[in-house]
């Protein structure tokens, strides 16, 4: 009857290596190796897993040790690769969570030893997708605006249209609303894209918001009903003078967008003893229904179709508040009940003085 040989750590028994000592030490040298790697790994012999590293315990479950490799893993294409006579690799979905994606790679060693690792491409393939799906939103919602221009414009070329000089001054400030949509709209783009270019840079401008906000409600002061309440004289944070505005102006611009005609808006500044600030912006329109509101912020998305592009939304104001208050370590919440209004919330870091 043959010797049994045990794997360092793990109690689990195999035939022994049908060649030289040497190739038992390589074997347990890998496996070592193996263990101390954060990228889950196996080592399969025989269809079956001889060894998992603590990363891929962690992801596939202790009790796959010992177990046939089809068990172990239960996607064919994955255990093709496992299984093929060279190795190879593929693609599994949902291997940790419903829309992870993962990468099998399986390499023959020794002839019959298969050292298989798995790599999380998760991340990798939503960013690549939500790239995607942002140049194609990108791309229609400028073909929509751009399309009614040429429409009009080629109308106007006709001579018993040009001629018409109501329907002329008609199509005229048709023209002219939507080639300001995409003026509004690549503005936008290129700001989304100077603040991604330097999300990774923290801000170190002193900005006191408490003097930022009076500035910009006193803008509003004449056009609508917008109040500022402070608890501060003076509230210093490290950031992008620029940004904060840009945040402060987008939210209350949405306010008096999606509130009521002309306000009220309701800004407030409270320095806490925490060391946060916080700024909250309160309308009292309609409001946003709850489904909506986990994805306000995300590029394009619209609540309302119709009633934000009547109002003339880009669908990016509040994917810009996000990126910009990330940027400075900071929290950004919005609050909505229908017919109670909305509030949007943010909270800073405040600079030591």
């Amino acid at each position: 009857m043959k010797d049994e040989w045990n794997y360092p750590g793990e109690g689990i028994f195999v035939e022994p290596p049908v060649e030289s000592g040497a190739r038992a030490r390589m074997v347990i040298e890998g496996v070592d190796l193996l263990e101390h790697l954060q990228t889950p790994a196996l080592m399969v012999a025989r269809g079956q897993v001889r060894f998992a590293n603590a990363a891929a315990k962690s992801l596939l479950g202790a009790h796959i040790v010992g177990q046939d490799v089809r068990i172990a893993i239960r996607d064919p294409k994955a255990v093709a690769a496992i299984l093929s006579e060279s190795g190879g690799t593929a693609r599994i979905p949902g291997l940790s969570t419903g829309g992870s994606v993962w990468e099998v790679d399986c390499k023959v060693v020794n002839g019959t030893d298969r050292i298989v690792s798995l790599y999380d491409l998760s991340e990798r393939v939503s960013v690549a997708k939500s790239h995607a799906d942002f140049v194609a939103n990108a791309s229609h919602e400028l073909r929509t605006p751009l399309a009614n221009v040429i429409g009009y414009v080629e109308t106007l070329m006709n001579p018993k249209a040009g001629s018409n000089e109501e329907l002329r001054e008609r199509f005229l400030g048709t023209i002219r609303h939507e080639a300001q949509r995409m003026q509004a709209l690549i503005s936008d783009l290129m700001s989304l894209s100077r603040i991604e270019a330097v999300k990774h840079e923290a801000p170190s401008e002193s900005v006191d918001v408490v003097h930022l906000a009076r500035e910009l409600t006193g803008e509003f002061r004449d056009s609508a009903h917008v109040e500022l309440v402070t608890n501060c004289e003076s509230a210093v944070v490290a950031g992008d003078r620029g940004q904060l505005l840009q945040v402060l102006r987008n939210l209350i611009d949405n306010a008096l967008k999606y509130g009521q005609p002309g306000g009220p808006v309701h800004v407030s500044v409270e320095a806490a003893s925490t060391g946060w600030l916080l700024v909250m912006v309160r309308d009292e329109g309609e409001g946003i229904a709850p489904e909506h509101l986990p994805r306000v912020t995300e590029r394009f998305y619209r609540a309302s179709n119709s009633r934000s592009r009547a109002a003339g939304g880009t669908g990016l104001g509040l994917s810009i508040v996000k990126h910009i208050v990330e940027r400075h370590r900071g929290r950004f919440d919005i609050e909505s009940r229908p017919g109670k209004g909305t509030t949007a919330s943010l909270m800073l870091p405040l600079r030591d003085q």
